[in-house]
């Protein structure tokens, strides 16, 4: 049970502390663990925090489950700096787990993530058909967009599995790190981790051009040289799919731009409107029924948009997005508004997450008229 877990620090041995807390986790559906001294080990569960039990554990207690993460990662604990260090490792029959081991007051913390075996079912995920349907492009790029822990990589990886079990290709995946592990099924898979496989993204980005990719998944776009390389990528006909952490579809394009020197953003505008296919955007929000569901702006690259994006109007695209609804496209607001006229989400919550909480107020009024 859950009282007992803790008890047993003392006596149990031989890695088995952490993986006991882990599987019980796991079972407990939590989609994070929190080890920070002073406080009892934490679990996210539908993004409610809960307690592991009610006993605070020591500074000692958190390096001896941290070096246990460790040993099962076969990671060298001195690449545990100053800055932290991120990784994933697996327990067998049990699952994966993405770790960022930290220093906190002078000892040490961590936050796990907690990703299941197998790959999401994107119906289970609430991960909208016309989001997968993004997945038939042949080359090009598509961006999903969003905060941090929004659901990002699981979206990813259900557009990733769609193109692997539905056509013949090579798909490289760089990650930093490697969270969902795909089977070779019409297409052969190569899986690099950032660090481990390679050194960085731009590196490997580069590296897979010659290593004859019809599909790259970028774990994420962090920097000038990663995007510059990204769009070249996407104008030489693979297909290559990354993230951002901007939300909306006019935000990411602009952020992009503004990555560039001054000197070269016509340029930059240019290649887009070309390349990019689409920008998926999604956020995480509260339900009735207590869980958290993704919330969906799906922008699709028509040639308006990609005139828009060409001659820099990009704070017209949403006015586009709003517009062309019967082409799939869909805006964060409007996807707030059916949630809440489903019944799925409440009048506050819409209006709290809404971009627009003026117009969205207006819009449910306008409703009960």
């Amino acid at each position: 049970g859950r009282k007992t877990i803790l008890y047993r620090y003392g006596t149990e041995r031989n890695n088995q502390m952490i993986e006991t807390i882990l599987k019980n986790a796991l079972a407990q559906g939590a989609s994070n663990l929190f080890i920070l001294p002073g406080a009892p080990i934490q679990m996210k569960i539908k993004g409610q925090m809960q307690a592991l039990d009610d006993r605070r554990i020591m500074p000692q207690e958190s390096w001896q489950l941290i070096q246990e993460i460790y040993e099962h990662s076969s990671r060298p604990i001195d690449t545990l700096t100053g800055t932290g260090d991120d990784f994933s490792f697996s327990l067998p029959q049990t699952g994966r787990f993405r770790c960022n081991a930290y220093r906190q007051r002078n000892s040490f913390a961590s936050v796990i993530r907690i990703i299941p075996f197998g790959l999401p079912d994107f119906r289970q995920m609430h991960i909208p058909e016309q989001v997968i349907d993004l997945s038939t492009a042949k080359s090009g790029m598509i961006l999903v967009t969003g905060p941090a822990g929004s659901g990002k990589s699981t979206t990813l990886a259900c557009m990733i599995e769609a193109i692997n079990t539905s056509r013949p290709g090579h798909i490289i995946t760089l990650e930093d790190p490697i969270e969902f592990i795909y089977s070779h099924k019409k297409c052969l898979v190569s899986q690099r981790e950032i660090e481990l496989d390679t050194r960085d993204y731009a590196t490997a980005l580069r590296a897979a051009l010659r290593q004859t990719p019809d599909t790259i998944l970028l774990g994420e776009m962090r920097d000038f040289s990663t995007i510059q390389t990204a769009v070249t990528a996407a104008e030489t006909g693979q297909l290559i799919l990354s993230t951002l952490h901007t939300l909306g579809a006019a935000k990411t394009i602009d952020r992009i731009i503004d990555s560039f020197p001054y000197g070269s953003r016509e340029q930059i505008r240019v290649q887009l409107s070309m390349v990019l296919k689409a920008v998926v955007s999604q956020q995480l929000v509260p339900s009735e029924d207590g869980t958290l569901i993704p919330v969906f702006e799906i922008m699709i690259v028509t040639p308006a948009i990609a005139n828009l994006i060409r001659e820099g109007k990009i704070h017209q695209i949403d006015n586009v997005i709003y517009s062309n609804r019967a082409s799939g496209m869909r805006t964060m607001d409007g996807s707030l508004l059916d949630l809440y006229q489903q019944g799925i989400i409440s009048k506050e919550t819409a209006i709290a997450y809404a971009q627009d909480k003026t117009m969205m107020t207006r819009r449910m009024s306008a409703e009960r008229v």
